[in-house]
């Protein structure tokens, strides 16, 4: 079982990459970043842990801090975790992360996910109740940019022509029985488990990214039967906990269930601070 890192990264908190470095050195898997554009001041949503945290307003763009730890680093996995899909223009992201992807040597996965902060989606014009039918043909489209030859899409809330487009992913597609070819780099869909997220999942995803492992136990073999029932191989299916506090018990129990990757939690903080708390996890490598 992979074992990699995310935080919240800030214009306050440690470098991209300084941060990489410190990953690689000690034999972490990769490094793994959040997405917020901003965070509007009159809010109705509730955060879902809580109490917002002030760095989700001073977050990073994930794939410039991303390709900033490119540069100094050549294993680790590069990842999200996760990107808003539906507050992205799909043509202009599938370049960003193609080329972060061509850039690192293939090292990008995709986490993606749907959001919380309705006040956050709706200044890029997404209707909330709609948002997942949105990233589902924003993903789309993106899939088209990246296949082989050029491929048009044409869905309810986004299009593209067949296009010649590059550089392209470098990871080799995967088998979709009756679908087709899925083209891209490694997705991972987050959110609460269930038969509407396990479906999208089986259809235009590699794998799962929940956070932490909460009914893990009941929720893996209902994933593994909608994959199944997709006609997708077992050995592709991937899944990654996020934002885990570890301790040996806990990783013992996921690597049981059959858990591919856990993203363990730092503290968004200066490099000192985050140093030392790699140094405790470093056990568990």
């Amino acid at each position: 079982m992979r074992i990699s890192a995310t935080l919240y990264m800030t214009d306050r908190t440690i470098s991209p990459a300084s941060l990489a470095r410190e990953l690689e050195e000690r034999g972490f898997a990769g490094l793994y970043l959040p997405e917020h554009t901003h965070i509007p001041v009159p809010r109705e949503t509730p955060y879902p842990g809580g109490e917002l945290p002030p760095e989700c307003a001073r977050m990073l763009s994930p794939f410039v801090a991303l390709a900033q730890a490119a540069v100094v680093t050549g294993r680790i996995t590069l990842g999200t975790n996760i990107a808003l899909v539906a507050q992205h223009d799909p043509i202009d992201l599938a370049k960003q992360i193609a080329t972060l992807d061509h850039l690192s040597g293939g090292r990008v996965t995709l986490g993606i996910g749907y959001g919380w902060n309705r006040e956050e989606a709706a200044d890029h014009g997404v209707e909330w109740p709609r948002r997942r039918a949105v990233v589902r043909d924003r993903m789309a489209v993106m899939r088209a940019l990246w296949a082989e030859q050029p491929t048009e899409y044409e869905g309810e809330f986004a299009a593209v022509r067949a296009s010649e487009v590059h550089p392209k992913p470098l990871l080799a597609p995967r088998v979709r029985l009756g679908k087709g070819p899925l083209y891209g780099p490694r997705t991972l869909i987050g959110g609460a488990a269930g038969p509407g997220l396990f479906a999208h999942i089986a259809e235009y995803a590699d794998g799962w990214m929940p956070i932490g492992g909460s009914g893990l136990r009941e929720a893996l073999p209902v994933l593994r039967s909608a994959w199944a029932d997709a006609g997708r191989a077992p050995e592709d299916l991937y899944v990654a906990l996020s934002a885990v506090e570890p301790n040996a018990g806990k990783l013992e129990h996921y690597a049981d269930l059959g858990v591919d990757e856990v993203i363990v939690q730092l503290p968004a903080g200066a490099e000192a601070a985050v140093v030392e708390v790699l140094d405790g996890f470093g056990a568990y490598l």
